[in-house]
C-alpha cells in the first residue's frame, strides 16, 4: 500500500534533519497523491533535481513505495528552476522539497536504469 504524499514528505524531512541536513517544503502539493520533487543543494552553487521514476522502471519485486530518478545533476540553480517550471505546467499539484547537504546525500531510493 502506498502512503500519501503528505505522510511521505513528513518522513523524508524528519530523516534528512536527523542526519544533520536542512530540509524544507518549498511548495506543498496535493496531500493524497501529488508528485514529489527533491532539490539537492550542495551549498557550493551546484544543484540536482530528483523526480518520480517512470512506471516502466518499477518491477514486481521493488522494495519501498516510491522510486526516484535524477532529472538534473550538479547544475546551476537556474537549470533546476527551469525544469521545475516545465513540470508545473504538466502537474500544478506537485510537491517541491529542498535539501541542503554538502555531502550530496539525497536519502532517496533511486531507480536503476
Amino acid at each position: 500500500m502506498r502512503v500519501t504524499s503528505n505522510f511521505w514528505v513528513g518522513g523524508y524531512l524528519r530523516r534528512a534533519m536527523a542526519e544533520g541536513c536542512f530540509s524544507s517544503v518549498v511548495k506543498r502539493g496535493a496531500e493524497e497523491a501529488g508528485a514529489i520533487f527533491i532539490i539537492l543543494n550542495y551549498c557550493n552553487g551546484e544543484f540536482s533535481l530528483f523526480g518520480p521514476a517512470p512506471q516502466s522502471m518499477f518491477d514486481e519485486n521493488a522494495q519501498g513505495d516510491r522510486l526516484f530518478t535524477t532529472l538534473v545533476e550538479k547544475q546551476p540553480e537556474q537549470a533546476v528552476l527551469d525544469r521545475l517550471e516545465s513540470e508545473k505546467k504538466f502537474d500544478s499539484d506537485l510537491w517541491i522539497i529542498e535539501n541542503e547537504d554538502r555531502a550530496g546525500r539525497s536519502f532517496l531510493q533511486l531507480a536503476k536504469d
